[in-house]
């Protein structure tokens, strides 16, 4: 009796033996196919993964080759090859942000902003969510998913460059003026200058001419004037044939000069243009300092400004009295 159950015992355990082998064994291929799949999901993926070593040496362990559909062919065996490549490729005013990223000094809960030079020479927009991996407290690896924004990035500059533009012109808008008004009514206190300007006889050229030739007299006036726009003087078109000059950070003689400057330009443009000359009143204003200041400075410009305009219509008809 004691036999039988000994040949039960092992043919039961050979069973389960067997069973644990067969077990393990779709076990195996089951986990087999899953890493397959991850694989082949990573490999087809439009964002671009990867991994890279940064000890002992600094080395790719892994890149997607979603990369050189948007960099250019090669790159992923020439990163593999050269692991600089990224250093290379980035552009120069993001590249303190590539070397904070691999040396942990950003904060990789957010996402990282910035752009690659492309095969064609051309720098597209990226996002990235970078993980740093660790180890004894030391970052050894950075592994990280990256994705193309640059038609993101372009529309959003595009909706910018619309709230901000005046569309006829291609210059500021008043909404765009304003903007600065307020911050140096309110918090950016410099010298300030404001220069208003108001095209004279428009309406005459709408009613003779059209109003498509009024526009053009709108935007040649527009680009005269943007001729002097830099970092300290805001050029706008303000309104339908008005435009705003403010100037920061420079004194009353400053001022002066800009008008007489622009008084120069007005009558070198006249003396070429066949179509039609520009005409223009304009009043300026100067203030020490803008906080609190800034609707009385547009206020007093715009007096001056129609008062000029009021005198021209004092002066004979025929009489060539630009700016």
């Amino acid at each position: 009796m004691e036999c039988i159950y000994l040949l039960v015992g092992l043919l039961l355990g050979a069973v389960g033996l067997q069973i644990y082998k067969l077990t393990i064994k779709a076990t195996v291929k089951e986990r087999w196919a899953n890493e397959k799949r991850i694989y082949n999901l990573v490999e087809s993926s439009k964002d671009i993964i990867y991994y890279y070593d940064l000890k002992p040496e600094k080395k790719f362990r892994y890149l997607s080759p979603s990369i050189e559909k948007v960099l250019g062919a090669g790159l992923v065996e020439e990163s593999y090859k050269n692991p600089n490549t990224p250093i290379e490729l980035i552009h120069p005013d993001d590249h303190e942000l590539l070397l904070k990223k691999l040396s942990g000094q950003l904060d990789y809960n957010k996402p990282i902003i910035q752009r690659w030079k492309n095969a064609q020479g051309e720098y597209i927009h990226f996002e990235e969510y970078a993980t740093p991996i660790y180890e004894n407290g030391e970052i050894v690896a950075i592994q990280g998913i990256i994705r193309n924004i640059d038609e993101k990035v372009k529309m959003q500059q595009d909706l910018e460059y619309r709230i901000s533009h005046d569309s006829l012109t291609g210059i500021y808008n008043r909404n765009y003026f304003d903007t600065k008004m307020e911050k140096f009514n309110k918090t950016n206190d410099s010298e300030v200058a404001i220069i208003l300007c108001d095209l004279d006889e428009l309406k005459q050229i709408n009613d003779t001419l059209g109003h498509r030739s009024g526009d053009l007299l709108i935007k040649e006036a527009g680009q005269l004037l943007n001729q002097f726009s830099n970092q300290e003087t805001t050029v706008a078109r303000i309104g339908g044939d008005e435009f705003a000059i403010l100037i920061n950070g420079e004194g009353s003689q400053r001022t002066e000069k800009l008008v007489s400057d622009i008084k120069q330009a007005v009558e070198d443009y006249n003396q070429t243009s066949e179509a039609f000359h520009i005409k223009v009143s304009m009043g300026a204003t100067y203030s020490p300092t803008s906080i609190g200041n800034m609707s009385k400075l547009f206020v007093t410009a715009d007096a001056k400004m129609y008062k000029e305009k009021n005198k021209k219509k004092e002066v004979a008809n025929g009489c060539h009295y630009t700016i």
